[in-house]
């Protein structure tokens, strides 16, 4: 019984060791997808504009003060970033199908996309909201049309 006890104490150590260790290499592997994507760049800026909202905020605060607080802030967010991405990206994609991606992303046509993502984004969402609009709209004058207000 005291052998069973320890066996069974040895391999769910052993079993929890080799998970984190392939968690840590996930997440490893997740966080060079998100920097050749351009994601990571993406929410490097964010931070930085959240910063630069605060700085208006806090007009009291020294410079010095907010260079040290934005270097360990940015470090920190996309840690936690990887830390709460990791978990949706392994539901969809293997650690292997990452190092594709990353691949994809290294190649010419994957370093255009990663450059232009953020563009588009913007861009599509300015036309998603007109579009948006104009169907509102055009749903408001149905209904009207139908006799309801």
């Amino acid at each position: 019984m005291k052998k069973l006890l320890i066996t069974s104490v040895i391999l769910l150590t052993s079993f929890n060791l080799s998970f984190a260790q392939s968690n840590d290499s996930y997440k490893s592997t997740l966080r060079k997808m998100l920097q050749t994507a351009g994601t990571e760049a993406t929410f490097s800026t964010m931070v930085k504009q959240m910063f630069t909202m605060f700085k208006q905020q806090k007009s009291n605060v020294p410079e010095s003060a907010w260079i040290e607080i934005e270097k360990e802030f940015s470090q920190t967010s996309l840690d936690d970033l990887v830390n709460m991405f990791a978990p949706i990206y392994q539901k969809h994609f293997t650690e292997a199908d990452l190092r594709k991606l990353i691949e994809f992303y290294q190649s010419p046509i994957g370093r255009k996309l990663a450059e232009k993502t953020p563009l588009i984004t913007q861009e599509s969402m300015q036309v998603g909201q007109e579009w948006g609009k104009k169907l509102g709209e055009q749903f408001h004058e149905k209904l009207k049309a139908k006799g309801y207000n």
